[in-house]
């Protein structure tokens, strides 16, 4: 069996996983659960959205957050997602050095998403490249599997804005499950193309665990060399504009899997599980991941 040797992992509880979540969290709550992953090894996050809060109430502090989060970039990778060049700017205030961004390559999606054409989230993306210039940006392409009102997504229209990302000088691209609807052919075709297509493009996965083929995804696309996948502690996430969309892949679980693989990711399964465990205590929102509940992790 093909793998990598080691595994990149992006947390995005803290964006991804919190934005769904109906009671509010408090600032200092959020705070304390960075804290705990960090502390667990995480070592690239997520930590918020700089989006309206009529949007995501669950933003609303998103300045305030990211201003919290002070470790060097030697210990943690601090990632924000934006919808817009504003947004953009409130990062670099903030001190966030890299964001998410994200185009949909449903039409269907992208307007129900951020109420844009892709043409019109493309243009968004080329202002966010001209005035914010050391920025670094990482192109998320969201519904990349399957859309919820359109389905079955081309392949050219992938290329199409992996091309855009590339001739904006962006190195990393996100293919996004956002609905989990993959499967484990779909998933290693995909990685296999974008790799050979794009030799010089970093790609991360994105897969969503709707179905049940969260992990047998990534170990698809891991045995096509992909070797960087975004996971959410817990399993808490989805996507507010695609009905139906449940849990991305908890972290615990993947990390769990790589441990018995003998694939490295730098990550303390025991602090992580502290972490979720933090979670469930805090957020009001069901936890989907397995290994919280699973046998104590020195008796595996």
């Amino acid at each position: 069996m093909r793998l990598p040797e080691k595994v990149t992992i992006i947390e995005v509880g803290p964006r991804d996983g919190f934005q769904n979540v109906k009671d509010f969290i408090a600032t200092e709550d959020k705070k304390r659960i960075i804290d705990s992953l960090v502390s667990a090894g995480i070592q690239n996050m997520e930590i918020t959205s700089f989006v309206h809060p009529k949007a995501i109430l669950q933003m609303a502090d998103a300045m305030e957050l990211a201003m919290s989060v002070t470790y060097t970039e030697e210990r943690l990778r601090k990632i924000a997602l934006v919808p817009n060049a504003r947004g953009a700017q409130s990062a670099v205030a903030c001190k966030v050095g890299e964001v998410s961004y994200v185009i949909s390559a449903s039409e269907a999606h992208n307007k129900a998403n951020v109420n844009r054409t892709i043409e019109e989230s493309e243009a968004e993306l080329r202002k966010i490249r001209e005035t914010e210039p050391a920025l670094k940006v990482r192109l998320d392409i969201a519904t990349a599997f399957g859309c919820p009102y359109a389905g079955k997504i081309g392949k050219e229209q992938i290329y199409r804005l992996i091309g855009t990302g590339i001739q904006e000088g962006i190195e990393e691209i996100v293919l996004c499950d956002t609905i989990g609807i993959a499967n484990p052919r779909q998933t290693a075709m995909l990685a296999a193309d974008v790799r050979q297509r794009y030799p010089d493009t970093r790609f991360t996965f994105h897969l969503h665990n709707t179905r049940g083929l969260g992990l047998a995804n990534i170990l698809a696309a891991m045995q096509e060399g992909i070797d960087s996948f975004e996971t959410s502690v817990g399993g808490l996430g989805g996507c507010p504009f695609a009905p139906g969309a449940a849990g991305n892949v908890a972290t615990e679980d993947l990390v769990n899997m790589l441990d018995h693989m003998e694939v490295s990711h730098g990550i303390c399964q025991e602090k992580l599980l502290e972490a979720a465990a933090y979670v469930r205590q805090t957020v009001h929102a069901e936890l989907t991941g397995n290994m919280l509940d699973a046998c104590k992790y020195e008796n595996i």
